[in-house]
């Protein structure tokens, strides 16, 4: 399944709304291709060698280089811009979205009617976002991640699923780079054997990589879990709009309250790097303690780890925990992900941490993946 799905549960745009998407596209493209690509020359050409002669020092820490860098005009023209960017593609999906609210939470409501769904979708107030999701406007989001402003809100999904898309392009991936295709294609050539009974995919957002497993696996039992309520309703309809039975649930990845060994594969897509390190940590125990012998976990995500990097890529790469409210990055950027798979009770030969190339090879996916011995 391609990144751009579509379906009826996506907001309806107009040619003017179309083009001015289309223009965020191109400028976050040429923000990184032509300016961001040069900023490493301007600190090995400049910036370093003005730093040095003002402080008798080397620029060596990614703290004293993010100073160095903000102190000249031209990096701070360049972040000015790439944030500037990224509020405009939202602001450029947020008013399509306000204006189809209406038609959305209606379409919501016909596609969910008892009578027809496939799937269920169950809702629980008393689950709690971490601090770092529920007080920011993650990515910019308009509203924020965990925005649900009544009990028919599905804006919030409508504008990550659109949000997303357009960053992905503006990042120069194309629609095929589908995560969740990436990891089926992962499974396919690495436990060929595995045909999973129960599926469960972790942080679901609002719902566009559920549905490939079970469009994939039309006999297994599909479950997804996000703790964002107005994701969810999101995710619920789309699914049932794809002709996909999916089963969401608001739960915390870190007590999903799922039993003992229930499933035989467990993915989550991007998910990592946007919860706090408790969280993670109670997601990896959490995904040994359910999959059933012989399943498989597999977590995906950003290839952002600062293990064998230089001090000015981390830096180059911490840039949105500062300007994108990505309060989680360098969290996430400074975990030993095998370290954390063994505390949480997972033996070493059981866990993977490695790349997943692209179906463009523009930059590998990053994968932690759990096996459970069979019986």
């Amino acid at each position: 399944m391609v990144r751009s799905v579509q379906h009826d549960m996506l907001p309806q745009s107009t040619h003017d709304d179309v083009a001015r998407q289309q223009f965020v596209v191109a400028l976050k493209q040429g923000l990184n291709r032509s300016i961001r690509s040069s900023n490493k020359r301007l600190f090995e050409e400049v910036v370093a060698p003005e730093f040095a002669a003002r402080t008798g020092a080397t620029p060596d820490d990614r703290d004293t280089i993010r100073g160095a860098m903000y102190s000249h005009p031209a990096y701070r023209g360049w972040s000015t811009m790439h944030r500037s960017a990224q509020e405009l593609m939202w602001t450029s999906v947020a008013d399509v979205v306000a204006r189809d609210t209406e038609r959305l939470q209606q379409q919501a409501a016909r596609l969910t009617q008892p009578a027809k769904r496939r799937g269920s979708l169950e809702l629980d107030p008393s689950v709690q976002a971490p601090r770092g999701v529920a007080n920011l406007d993650i990515h910019l989001q308009t509203g924020g991640y965990m925005m649900n402003r009544s009990p028919e809100d599905v804006a919030a999904g409508a504008l990550y699923e659109v949000g997303g898309n357009l960053y992905a392009f503006g990042q120069g991936l194309g629609k095929h780079d589908s995560k969740a295709a990436h990891v089926q294609r992962f499974l396919a050539e690495k436990f060929p054997d595995l045909k999973p009974e129960r599926i469960l995919d972790m942080g679901c957002s609002a719902g566009s990589a559920s549905v490939p497993y079970a469009l994939e696996f039309p006999d297994a039992e599909v479950h997804a879990i996000d703790v964002a309520p107005a994701m969810l309703r999101y995710a619920h309809a789309r699914a049932e709009s794809l002709a996909a039975a999916v089963h969401f649930h608001q739960r915390d990845a870190a007590d999903t309250k799922f039993p003992d060994s229930y499933f035989d594969l467990i993915v989550s897509h991007n998910m990592m790097h946007e919860i706090p390190d408790s969280t993670r940590r109670g997601m990896l125990k959490e995904s040994w303690r359910m999959l059933a012998p012989g399943g498989v976990a597999v977590h995906q995500d950003v290839p952002l780890q600062f293990k064998g990097l230089s001090e000015f890529q981390k830096f180059e790469m911490s840039w949105d925990t500062l300007n994108n409210n990505e309060p989680y990055w360098e969290v996430y950027a400074s975990a030993d992900l095998a370290a954390d798979a063994k505390a949480a009770g997972i033996p070493d030969a059981q866990v993977y941490v490695g790349n997943l190339p692209q179906a463009t090879q523009s930059l590998p996916w990053f994968v932690t993946v759990i096996t459970k011995p069979a019986a």
